[in-house]
C-alpha cells in the first residue's frame, strides 16, 4: 500500500509589473524607466561554433523578412523585428493570449570578431539562422624538431 502525503497548499506571491517584465530587451533595460514597461518582446537564441563559424538561430515564425533588421557592430549581434497580428481581436474574445504580436529585439555579444562583410541570414520554416563567419581562425601550428 502506497500512501500519499497530503499536498501542501501553494502560497501565491503576488508578481509586481516589474517583475512580469523580467524579459524585456537589453535596450529595454537600459532605458528610463518610463520606456521599461513598454512590452517590446525578446526573442531567444541559440548560440553556437562551428570550425569556421558563429551560428545563432531563433524561432520566428510570422514575421515578414521586410519586418527584420540584422545588425553587426565591433562585437554586438542585434536583431530587431516587427510581427503583426493579421485580424483585429477584442481582448475579452481571447480564451487564452501567449502569442507575442508586435516590436521585438536581442543583442547577443559575440564570443570573438567576425568578418562583418560575410555575414549571412536566412529565414526559413520560421527559424532564423544567422552565419557569422569568424574573423581569425584556429589553426594548428606543428613544431619542428631541429637537431644542433
Amino acid at each position: 500500500m502506497i500512501k500519499s502525503k497530503k499536498a501542501k497548499s501553494a502560497k501565491v506571491i503576488p508578481v509586481t509589473e516589474k517583475q512580469s517584465n523580467f524579459f524585456l530587451s537589453s535596450d529595454e533595460l537600459m532605458s528610463n524607466e518610463s520606456e521599461l514597461f513598454s512590452r517590446e518582446g525578446q526573442l531567444s537564441c541559440d548560440v553556437f561554433q562551428t570550425r569556421d563559424n558563429i551560428v545563432v538561430k531563433s524561432t520566428i515564425a510570422g514575421v515578414d523578412p521586410k519586418n527584420l533588421d540584422i545588425s553587426v557592430s565591433n562585437d554586438l549581434l542585434t536583431i530587431r523585428g516587427y510581427r503583426e497580428m493579421d485580424e483585429e481581436v477584442n481582448e475579452g474574445d481571447f480564451y487564452a493570449h501567449e502569442c507575442y504580436w508586435g516590436t521585438f529585439s536581442r543583442s547577443i555579444v559575440l564570443p570573438q570578431e567576425v568578418d562583418q562583410n560575410k555575414v549571412q541570414a536566412t529565414l526559413k520554416n520560421g527559424v532564423l539562422t544567422i552565419i557569422l563567419p569568424k574573423k581569425y581562425k584556429t589553426t594548428s601550428i606543428k613544431v619542428k624538431h631541429i637537431n644542433e
